[in-house]
């Protein structure tokens, strides 16, 4: 029987993640963000960067299955002051063999669970309008988009959309 747990991250994820990482972004933003600055994103995300996170604090939530984490969300209060939303999942991804299957859809109700446990009841979620599976995704999740703003990579500059609930 295949199992599937969410769980705490601690430090001996942290190959896991960076794994993750790295395979779920070159396969979500390879051809929408620069080479260079995507490379450089990436490499900077290495174990050693997922451990020291981990050891400060940063809430992250790892999807595993048979030992091997397929996933990860970071999430914490909402970053942007000029919106209300109390929480905010920072960042969801999975492997991308593991994409399309109902896992998202589990890490991220366990990442709001774990909000509305740190007393956060509403969620804001940052996604680049490019990403169509991602913006369909939080559509399906019952998101709303109440902003849009811009991110610049390598002078490439992408619109992003704020999805939220409450």
């Amino acid at each position: 029987m295949l199992t599937i747990d969410s769980r705490h991250a601690t430090s001996a994820d942290s190959f896991g993640i960076s794994a993750v990482h790295d395979a779920s972004w070159r396969h979500a933003y390879t051809g929408m963000i620069p080479h260079k600055a995507l490379d450089t994103m990436i490499r900077r995300r290495d174990p050693r960067w997922w451990t020291r996170a981990i050891k400060h604090s940063t809430r992250i939530l790892v999807l595993e299955t048979m030992g091997q984490v397929v996933g990860y969300a970071t999430l914490g209060p909402n970053r942007i002051d000029g919106l209300p939303q109390d929480g905010e999942v920072y960042e969801l991804y999975l492997l991308p063999e593991y994409q399309g299957v109902g896992l998202g859809k589990k890490l991220f109700l366990e990442a709001r669970e774990e909000l509305l446990r740190l007393g956060m009841k509403s969620v804001v979620v940052w996604v680049l309008e490019d990403n169509e599976p991602a913006v369909k995704f939080y559509q399906n999740a019952g998101g709303t988009i109440v902003a849009e703003g811009s991110e610049t990579f390598n002078g490439t500059t992408l619109n992003k959309l704020a999805f939220v609930w409450f």
